[in-house]
Formats: C-alpha cells, sequence, structure tokens
C-alpha cells in the first residue's frame, strides 16, 4: 500500500478491525519513511445492476448519487449518519439481491421513497415531490394525507 502523503510504497499494519456488520475491514497503517499513519478499508469488489434512465441511457450505479440525493431530501433533519450509511446499505443488498443485469432508474427512486418513509416522513415528501413531478397542488396534498395516515 503507497502513502498517501510520501508516496513510499512500504506501509506497515499497525492495527485491523472488523466492522460490526462484518462487511469490511479497516485497517490503521503507518508509512515506513515518513512514519505518518492513515486508514484504509476493504469491502468486497460487486457488480451493481446497470441503471437504466427514463430517456433509455445506461450508466452505471453509484453510492455517491445516491447518498446525495438521500442527504438532500434529509437536509436539516434530525437523521443520523448512520441512518442514512444504513438505509442505502440495505438499498444496494436490495439491488445484489434482485440478481439482474439492468434496472430502471424508476425502481431505484422507488427503493429509496421506501427508505426515507421509514426515516423520516418530511424527507419522504421532499424526495417523492421531486421524483414524481408534481403537476399541482392536489397531488401534492394526496401524498401528505398518504403520508398521515
Amino acid at each position: 500500500m503507497k502513502c498517501p502523503f510520501c508516496s513510499h510504497a512500504e506501509t506497515q499494519v499497525m492495527e485491523t478491525r472488523i466492522s460490526e456488520d462484518g462487511d469490511f475491514i479497516r485497517r490503521r497503517r503507518q508509512c515506513g519513511a515518513c512514519e505518518k499513519r492513515f486508514t484504509t478499508y476493504e469491502r468486497p469488489e460487486v457488480n451493481f445492476p446497470t441503471v437504466v434512465k427514463k430517456d433509455g441511457r445506461r450508466i452505471e450505479f453509484e453510492r455517491g448519487k445516491l447518498h446525495a440525493s438521500m442527504k438532500l431530501a434529509l437536509r436539516k433533519r434530525p437523521v443520523s449518519t448512520e441512518q442514512v450509511d444504513s438505509a442505502i446499505e440495505r438499498i444496494e443488498e436490495k439491488l445484489l439481491n434482485l440478481a439482474v443485469r439492468e434496472i430502471p432508474s424508476a425502481r431505484i427512486g422507488e427503493l429509496v421513497m421506501r427508505e426515507l418513509k421509514k426515516l423520516d416522513k418530511v424527507a419522504y415528501v421532499r424526495f417523492a415531490s421531486v421524483y414524481r413531478s408534481f403537476e399541482d397542488i392536489d397531488e401534492f396534498r394526496a401524498l401528505v394525507d398518504e403520508v398521515r395516515r
């Protein structure tokens, strides 16, 4: 592992920990040259399905996009980063368990809405109002009424 500070090729593992759920390994390393410490994470490499957009384009699944859209909906809401990360992991797990090569973006949007509904009702309404492209206030009102029930 190359040092991110000085690019020296040799580093030593000082500490290794497995995450609580066993999904990744965290290693604390020290550079043999500059002696600075840094952390690396090891995760299994998996192939997510290709996302098929509404216009027919096909793009790679990106966790970052999923995270950004959820964080935007949850902006200034009392939901912890750990809760968001857990929700994203559940979505990714569902995508992998589907065992398909391609998935419509609409299906991912539905998975996101399901997770947001569990986390925070206001975030769910925010996301759904943009995702479903409401045309008028009656559609918005119907969604809010659905959440209230």
